[in-house]
Formats: structure tokens, sequence, C-alpha cells
């Protein structure tokens, strides 16, 4: 059996338009406390190349200017049991949601879910029942298990965060 791992808190700022949803994050991540801490991730990278924002700035900084772009991140899952990484070692059973229903009321400018890969998306319609329903876009995860080219990936993601 995995390790009962716990999620981190959301990145938000005042009124968001969009929340990206990863699935879990990544063991890297948990340690620092840091969405997409794992330096082969290309979350950062992506999203510093579309909004204009140093990707190697400080983890604050960057964080800043995500939300500052009227962007949340969250997780689906708030707890899980899971043996390193990949969302493929979740086990399904332990699979606990996020309190979706009390975040989006209380971000009612959020009109458009990014689902940063097909588990999120997956898990997401699966395990919450209580959100609004709110248009989302599957993407293809910024993890560097997900095997496609760097341009291609920042061509979808582009694209999406253009809405």
């Amino acid at each position: 059996m995995g390790e009962l791992l716990h999620g981190l808190a959301p990145l938000t700022a005042a009124a968001p338009r969009t929340l990206i949803l990863g699935n879990m994050p990544s063991v890297m991540s948990l340690a620092s406390g840091q969405y997409y801490g794992n330096p082969r991730n290309a979350f950062w990278p992506i999203t510093a190349e579309i909004l204009g924002f140093d990707a190697a700035a400080p983890y604050d900084e960057r964080v800043a200017e995500l939300t500052g772009h009227g962007i949340a991140v969250w997780d689906v899952l708030r707890c899980c049991r899971r043996t390193g990484s990949l969302d493929s070692a979740v086990e399904r059973d332990s699979m606990v949601a996020n309190d979706f229903g009390a975040f989006l009321r209380d971000r009612p400018r959020i009109g458009l879910l990014l689902f940063n890969g097909a588990a999120a998306e997956a898990n997401y319609h699966r395990l919450v029942r209580d959100a609004a329903s709110i248009p989302g876009i599957r993407l293809p995860s910024t993890s560097p298990a997900h095997t496609m080219r760097f341009a291609d990936k920042l061509a979808h993601w582009r694209t999406a965060l253009s809405a």
C-alpha cells in the first residue's frame, strides 16, 4: 500500500477566471511545498512563455505572476495513497477529492477549467459531485512522464490560456 499523501493548498488571488487542475502533486512538489516542483516538469516554462514572466524566478514571484493573470491552480485530489509520482500509481479506492463546491462558490468568476492531463480530467468527473457546470479543456500533461515535444505542449496550452 502506498503512503497516504495530502495535497497542497490552492494558488489563488482575488477573482480568478481560470482554474488549472492537476491530479496530485509529485513527490518533489509535496517535499518542497510548491506546485510543479520537479524541474523537468514543463508547467512553469509553458506558463512563463505564454504569460511573459521568468520561469526561473523565485517560486513566490511565479505564483504572483500566474494569479495576477486571473489563474488559480489546484489539484483534483485532496489526498490519496500512491507510491512514487505517477498518476497511474494512485490507488483508485484511496482518492478523496478537494471541496470544489465551496471553492467555486467562493470564486464565481471562474469560467474555465484547464485539466493538466487525462488523470486530472477523469478523476474530476468521477469524484467531484458538487461542482458547478463550468466548461473544461483537457490539455497535455506538463509532466516529464508525458512524452510529447515541448513545442507541441506549448501550442495546446497557448490556445487554451488565450481563450
